[in-house]
């Protein structure tokens, strides 16, 4: 199905901990939000982060998790303080949540307890559970965030303990991979000189010349890095194994 949210919005939660009840966030707050804007897939840096005052005390086993102290979150506001703004923020956006059951009961949770018109945030935003997806792409698998980062070469060494903001744009790295595929070209084999080409070459004349931007040494290596996860995850890379043959190679 086409993603019709040009507007996406990872995000991550930590709390104060987890009942070992059924409802496992009856009695239980959430104290940080983490969330990274992206909009056609690209990110704006209009990101939303907040620390919250649950009124009640983390956990032990929370706190060994994330390190978020009881001392370090008195003086933050309390999630009835920020969340309409929080509301105005993911309104109308596809929501990506790795887990996302955990994160949504827990968000809708706190709604519930504010005298507010949302009670779900179903309702405001479309809501995408990544891991999901990740195991319909890797049935039978672990299919964690760290294994992500593990399996796709995303560089988590700094997730030490977990962290909303850090989780959430780690989740943006993995999911853009996760989604994007390869576009398969049509190409038609050259027999006798054993070369691929495109099959159908279109000139486009446009009326304006285009804006000719020569990627810089970082934006290489990083596409290098790309063509190499594609060819060790598929065992082929068009753009290396058919290079386009009207664009000189200087490799």
């Amino acid at each position: 199905m086409k993603n019709i949210y040009n507007r996406q919005i990872f995000l991550d939660t930590e709390t104060t901990g987890i009942n070992k009840t059924g409802i496992y966030y009856e009695g239980h707050r959430i104290i940080e939000i983490g969330a990274v804007e992206f909009i056609n897939r690209l990110p704006t840096g209009n990101n939303f982060h907040k620390y919250l005052n649950p009124n009640r005390t983390v956990s032990y086993e929370s706190f060994k998790i994330h390190g978020i102290s009881n001392s370090f979150l008195i003086n933050k506001p309390t999630f009835r303080e920020i969340a309409q703004e929080f509301i105005n923020y993911i309104r109308g956006t596809e929501l990506i949540i790795h887990n996302a059951s955990f994160d949504i009961d827990f968000i809708n949770y706190e709604l519930n307890n504010l005298q507010l018109d949302i009670k779900k945030i179903q309702k405001i935003c479309h809501v995408t559970d990544s891991l999901a997806i990740a195991r319909k792409i890797f049935p039978g698998k672990r299919n964690s965030l760290d294994a992500l980062c593990s399996r796709y070469n995303i560089d988590h060494d700094e997730r030490k303990l977990h962290s909303a903001i850090l989780d959430a744009t780690i989740l943006s790295k993995v999911f853009l991979i996760m989604t994007s595929g390869q576009i398969s070209l049509s190409f038609v084999k050259d027999k006798d000189h054993k070369k691929s080409y495109i099959k159908i070459f279109n000139r486009v004349k446009n009326k304006i010349p285009l804006k000719i931007i020569i990627a810089n040494k970082e934006e290489i290596l990083s596409h290098e890095k790309n063509l190499d996860l594609i060819k060790s995850k598929k065992g082929l890379c068009l753009w290396r194994d058919n290079p386009h043959p009207f664009i000189k190679n200087d490799k």
